[in-house]
């Protein structure tokens, strides 16, 4: 084990991972990688060239145009410009698997995200962290809930976020996306074969980060500042 921690959250779509990975990256004071918001910013940037996200060759060709930059703010940027609110619109979400399931893209995202964890202590949320992207990761967790709990947190995210959907439709695009995240050839989404199952159906955030911190400590070692 190098100087650097690396943690693997990975899981299906609206598990709630993004939200307790930044928890728990900001009380460990690592870095948190939001692999998923990469994965947005490159299906909005295909969007706005005016291609169709369910052609390959077509989306796979602007990846030299394409720079992505993840700020500790939580802020996104995509050549230069703030996407941070628009890469949470229902289009975008709608198209996003469809670019996540293409390898040359995957590639390209993978070798920023490997960087990163090479040069600091991070906390990783995706797919296909631990299988793939991060596969010798001190920490492994596969984060589950049921389709209903997950449709429900997006629902209200999106609610919150002033961002107009209807109930229905978040459900299906959540049934959408476990289906071509699962089913995808390239690096499906699948729980590492070293990680420990989480299901959050029952629990808070608060309770998911106490629990996922435990699975820390008890991997790693790591004393666990007071939060």
């Amino acid at each position: 084990m190098g100087p650097f921690y690396s943690i693997a959250i990975d899981g299906p779509a609206a598990a709630g991972k993004s939200t307790v990975a930044k928890r728990v990256a900001a009380i460990l004071n690592f870095t948190y990688i939001d692999t998923g918001a990469m994965y947005r910013a490159f299906t909005w940037a295909v969007l706005q060239r005016g291609l169709d996200p369910k052609d390959e060759k077509a989306s796979c060709s602007i990846i030299p145009e394409v720079k992505i930059e993840l700020f500790e703010d939580g802020r996104v940027l995509c050549n230069g410009e703030d996407v941070t609110r628009p890469i949470r619109e229902p289009l975008v979400s709608g198209n996003v698997s469809y670019i996540a399931s293409y390898k040359d893209i995957r590639l390209a995202l993978v070798d920023m995200q490997r960087a990163m964890a090479a040069s600091k202590s991070v906390v990783m949320d995706g797919r296909d962290i631990g299988t793939y992207v991060l596969p010798n990761a001190d920490v492994k967790i596969y984060q589950i809930a049921s389709v209903e709990t997950r449709a429900q947190r997006r629902y209200d995210e999106n609610v919150a976020k002033g961002i107009p959907t209807s109930m229905e439709d978040v459900i299906e695009d959540v049934k959408k996306r476990d289906y071509i995240d699962s089913h995808r050839a390239f690096a499906p989404l699948r729980p590492a074969e070293d990680s420990v199952e989480l299901d959050t159906s029952p629990l808070g955030i608060e309770e998911v980060v106490d629990a996922i911190l435990d699975i820390i400590h008890d991997k790693t070692g790591l004393e666990i500042p007071c939060h």
